[in-house]
């Protein structure tokens, strides 16, 4: 939020000597984060008014223009521009030699200097309002038109702040940090802050006269739980017309744009006192209000020309036949402030914070009204701007009559009541405070107290009373932050250094992390919890295991993942634009619908999904079986540096999203806890996988055993050197490799064995396979001659053909 610091010293006096960054310290330290503070003076710095004396043409350019320009200096300067809409006696913004500007408005900021421009030197340059950051207070018509400021009574030389009167210093505030604080979303709400922590004297709004007769006009409220209060002001003989400057001015400065006067009001009742208000045309009211829950399916459209289809647990303000606002968030085109509008009734109302925000959520519409509502506004505050609406009527409409006042307050807001010891307050603070001292503190913050023996009665303020203050502890912050958190001396805490906790499953959580991208080279993603409807059916997930959002992202992302497997899809589909073959993983949370039957009715325990700790990856090529098996040594290693059970693969229950035949279980223990899988074609198809293969796996890491070391067993190095020869053996489609690898070292000095490779090929025949694997040999006896290694190789070949119907070409 942007505040102005000279529209909150409207309200307050502050001291003379305090610093911006005092301020700003002083502010954040006790209220809220200033995040920002920015000289608008430093910003327009080199920049002055130009009297332009003469225009001609540019001799070799069609759209520049030679201008001699009076700025203030003792000859005239020439300045070539390309604007529109010059013309001699003109009132221009120039900048000096020195200066910076954005170039067309766009960019970041360029000096300007000297220059030839199509042979004729220019000193300077006539600015369009784009060019210096005054956009917004100085919308062009046209591209090219510079900024004209021949309305403005100034001298040539006069720098522009002077002019424009931007000598401010604006505050941005973080939103977040004032949440709880909705009294301070406006300027007399921050001058009241300002006032209790420098003890400033606040100025009042001064009270007006309002009519005692409600003209014609009747206001109802029908939803009293929705709306608390509701004032109207019913206004005749005003006029559409622009603004003064001034106002223009101050609205620009919080980041408003200017629209007509009347509108303007009320923008600027909304800035000052933190009430949001609405203007709606006379005749279109005609002669009720109804604050009412809008009928399902009622039609309303927006200033903005979107049409909503209402539903009943929307607010709205309602002429007898149709709605005319939706309530705390925007007006309707038809009956808020029209070209010929004359006469109005201004509504300065107080709304439910939750509905609002409900009702914005659902048609997302975010406007200042409804943030502001958000927050949780007391119906009190209705009084000041009522004052300062009369008094800005009576300032810019003098023939305008207010005739008719209508206030329905059905439930006055009680002021919040906390009782707090002092005691309380000493043991918490570490300090001796008195009843005087705390009384004074909370005072100066508008807060009502009463002594009742050690006990300290508070009545905080209007302003403090929708559910801020309610706690002991919110007297307590109110007293320590005012007293100054810097005061306080530091107390070093006692700590007690015991035994680490050996948390494995962290452990283990960690080191699969570190296994996955540092040795298996695949890169960790991260992806959002919801997941939309086309990769949730790609994957063939059931409903009934989901949640669904209430307010989704987005209509075809409503529901939350039950599984990884559709976002490692998702990913897959969307790398695919920039790489031929990756390899990604992801261990994060997946939801699931818990089985409520199983609940008790009698508990009172909040009921949360079922939440796991899920492992998936993705491996992406156009090899299908090397990327099922680069995918399955990675799951068979991992517990060799993870320190957990070791995991094994069966051949059980397909997943909905797999390959008809090449699939696999992953069991730890006796139990399934995952699946490893090549991506059948359809479920590529549906998540936009084109022209590559993806083999997918998920694992429940909340199923994975971790254990206390590393289940590794001590061998001997061989004493005399091993030896090595490679076969290859032509198998039926059908058998496996760790039948091969089993059988193999069962034979008589066979020492190790590894896999090579897999051909298969149209010299092999249909449904065969030839497996190459290295094979090690060895005796702890000696050296093995030539002769015993071709006893065992002849050996491994035998069995093989015996034991799995294996053969050997040329043997």
């Amino acid at each position: 939020m942007k505040l102005s610091l000279n529209w909150i010293k409207k309200y307050v006096d502050l001291p003379e000597d305090l610093t911006m960054a005092k301020l700003s310290y002083d502010l954040t330290m006790s209220t809220v984060e200033v995040e920002d503070a920015t000289d608008l003076s430093e910003s327009l710095a080199g920049l002055v008014a130009g009297r332009i004396i003469a225009v001609e043409p540019h001799p070799d350019a069609d759209k520049l223009r030679i201008c001699t320009v009076d700025t203030g200096d003792p000859a005239p300067s020439v300045i070539v521009c390309g604007g529109i809409n010059l013309f001699a006696g003109q009132l221009v913004v120039v900048a000096k030699p020195g200066a910076w500007v954005k170039w067309h408005g766009e960019g970041e900021p360029v000096e300007i200097k000297p220059a030839k421009l199509r042979g004729v030197m220019s000193f300077g340059m006539i600015c369009a309002s784009s060019e210096i950051g005054l956009g917004d207070l100085f919308p062009a018509k046209e591209h090219a038109e510079i900024m004209d400021i021949t309305s403005f009574d100034a001298k040539p030389g006069t720098p522009l702040a002077d002019v424009l009167d931007l000598h401010d210093v604006i505050l941005e505030i973080d939103n977040k940090s004032m949440t709880n604080r909705p009294d301070l979303w406006g300027h007399y709400g921050m001058a009241r802050e300002l006032a209790a922590i420098y003890k400033c004297h606040l100025k009042p709004i001064e009270q007006q006269t309002l009519p005692g007769v409600p003209d014609d006009l009747k206001v109802t409220i029908e939803a009293p739980d929705r709306c608390h209060r509701y004032a109207a002001l019913v206004i005749k003989n005003i006029r559409n017309i622009p603004s003064p400057f001034e106002m223009q001015s101050m609205l620009w400065r919080v980041g408003s744009r200017a629209i007509n006067l009347p509108v303007d009001i009320t923008n600027y009742l909304m800035f000052a006192t933190g009430v949001p208000t609405h203007a709606f045309d006379k005749k279109h009211v005609g002669g009720e209000i109804h604050v009412r829950c809008a009928a399902s399916g009622e039609k309303l459209e927006l200033l903005d020309g979107v049409m909503l289809s209402l539903t009943d647990n929307d607010l709205v303000i309602a002429n007898a036949e149709k709605p005319m606002a939706l309530a705390g968030i925007k007006g309707g085109k038809l009956d808020s402030i029209l070209e010929d509008t004359t006469d109005v009734v201004l509504e300065i109302a107080n709304f439910q914070a939750l509905g609002v925000r409900k009702t914005s959520q659902r048609f997302d519409v975010r406007t200042e009204g409804s943030a502001r509502w958000e927050k949780g506004i007391d119906p009190q505050r209705a009084e000041q701007t009522i004052a300062m609406a009369v008094s800005m009527i009576h300032r810019y409409f003098p023939e305008a009559a207010i005739t008719g006042y209508v206030d329905v307050y059905p439930r006055p807001l009680e002021r919040a009541r906390v009782e707090v010891s002092l005691d309380f307050l000493r043991k918490r603070l570490g300090k001796d405070i008195s009843y005087e001292d705390a009384a004074e503190i909370l005072a100066r913050l508008g807060f009502d107290t009463e002594a009742h023996g050690d006990m300290l009665v508070t009545y905080a303020p209007s302003w403090r009373s929708t559910g801020d203050i309610s706690l002991p502890d919110d007297i307590l912050e109110e007293v320590a932050r005012l007293m100054g958190y810097e005061n306080f001396e530091f107390a070093a805490p006692t700590v007690v250094l015991e035994k680490a906790i050996n948390q494995r499953t962290c452990d283990m959580e960690r080191a699969i992390r570190e296994y996955l991208a540092f040795r298996c080279n695949m890169q960790e993603i991260f992806t959002y919890p919801w997941i939309g409807d086309e990769y949730i059916n790609a994957a063939g997930i059931a409903d009934e295991d989901m949640l669904s959002l209430s307010t989704p992202p987005a209509p075809e992302e409503s529901r939350l993942r039950s599984s990884l497997v559709p976002g490692m899809l998702k990913a897959v589909s969307e790398n695919l634009r920039y790489f031929a073959d990756f390899r990604i993983f992801e261990l994060t949370q997946i939801f699931k619908n818990r089985n409520f039957a199983s609940v008790s009715a009698s508990s009172t325990d909040e009921i949360l999904p079922e939440m796991a700790r899920h492992l998936a990856g993705a491996f992406v090529g156009n090899d299908a079986r090397s990327l099922f098996a680069d995918a399955k040594g990675v799951i068979e290693y991992m517990h060799r540096v993870s320190q957990m059970m070791p995991l094994t693969f069966v051949q059980n229950t397909k997943p909905s999203w797999s390959d008809e035949s090449l699939w696999v279980n992953v069991v730890s223990g006796n139990k399934i806890i995952g699946d490893l899988a090549l991506v059948s074609l359809k479920s590529c198809k549906c998540a936009g996988i084109k022209r590559s293969l993806a083999v997918v796996f998920e694992i429940n890491v909340e199923e994975l055993e971790p254990l206390p070391s590393r289940q590794n067993t001590f061998v001997h190095l061989p004493e005399y050197p091993l030896s090595e020869f490679d076969l290859s053996v032509d198998f039926d489609e059908g058998v496996k490799w760790s039948d091969i690898e089993t059988l193999v070292r069962k034979t008589d000095l066979v020492q190790d064995v590894k896999f090579i490779s897999e051909y298969r090929g149209k010299q092999l025949g249909c449904g065969k396979k030839s497996v190459s694997f290295r094979v090690s040999v060895g005796s702890d006896k000696g050296t093995l001659t030539s002769e015993q290694i071709d006893t065992v190789s002849k050996q491994v070949v035998k069995k093989l053909t015996k034991k799995l119907c294996g053969s050997v070409r040329g043997a």
